[in-house]
This record gives structure tokens, C-alpha cells and sequence, in this order.
């Protein structure tokens, strides 16, 4: 997605911050289908010590994980959300991360971008990334 306005964003530093501080991630939209991206992203993550917490509208265990039908229902602190959904949606993913109120880190994965929902998820409080891959920002950092 072009922007016509830089992009609302952490730098590296508080990205190495990020993963140096974050436990648990809710990945939004991660599919239960091996070859998609929020698959591999979140056994990546899951494989380095970070508990993945699944949102996804449909079945029960994903990654050996109890599934959420939405970030509200999560019973327990989120640190971080791991957005792979359409730019148009992270208007309501801010909200319910406002809502929530623990959540520390909104992470729009690679070409998602909403510069509104970050700067409401960043006057919030929350440290924001956009337009970048999880796993490929915690390869080349660690």
C-alpha cells in the first residue's frame, strides 16, 4: 500500500527493545494453513521463546495453542499484537488494543499499513511497527 505520508514507526533500536521486553503475542489472522505467512511467522516466534497467542475466527488449536475468536476474549496480558489483516481493519485492532489496555506493542506485519490506527495506538501508549515482518526483524537483530 503507497503512503503519502511517512510512515507512523519505531526505528531499530526500539525494535531490538521490542523483542528484548515482549513475552506473549497475539497473532491477529494466523492461519492454521502451514504454507501462509502467519503460520510460518508465528512458529518462527513461537520457536524463539515467545507464547503465541491465536485470534482466528475458526478452530480450536493452531500451533498447539487455544484459538481467540478476538483479541477481547483473551483472559490474560497480551504484550504484543501481530497484525496480519487488511490496513481498513487496524482501526478496530486499535481499539481493541486500547480497550485492553496492556497491550504495549501494535505491530502491522509487511505492507500493512494505517497511519491513523498507529497514531491512536501510539497516543496510547503502545510502541508501533508497521510495514514489517516480525521474523524477519528478529533474524536480523538476534
Amino acid at each position: 500500500m503507497e503512503c503519502e505520508f511517512p510512515t507512523i514507526n519505531s526505528n531499530k533500536q526500539e525494535i531490538r527493545e521490542i523483542f528484548n521486553k515482549i513475552k506473549t503475542i497475539a497473532v491477529l489472522g494466523l492461519s492454521p494453513d502451514e504454507s501462509k505467512p502467519s503460520h510460518r511467522v508465528a512458529k518462527y516466534l513461537q520457536e524463539h521463546g515467545f507464547k503465541i497467542v491465536p485470534v482466528y475466527p475458526k478452530k480450536e488449536t493452531i500451533l498447539g495453542e487455544k484459538v481467540y475468536r478476538s483479541l477481547l476474549e483473551i483472559p490474560f496480558a497480551v504484550d504484543m499484537v501481530d497484525i496480519f489483516r487488511k490496513p481498513k481493519e487496524l482501526d478496530n485492532v486499535a481499539d481493541a488494543c486500547i480497550e485492553r489496555g496492556d497491550v504495549k506493542v501494535f505491530w502491522a506485519q509487511k505492507e500493512i499499513v494505517n497511519n491513523e490506527a498507529a497514531k491512536r495506538a501510539k497516543d496510547a501508549g503502545m510502541m508501533v511497527v508497521q510495514n514489517m515482518c516480525t521474523m524477519v526483524e528478529h533474524r536480523a537483530l538476534f
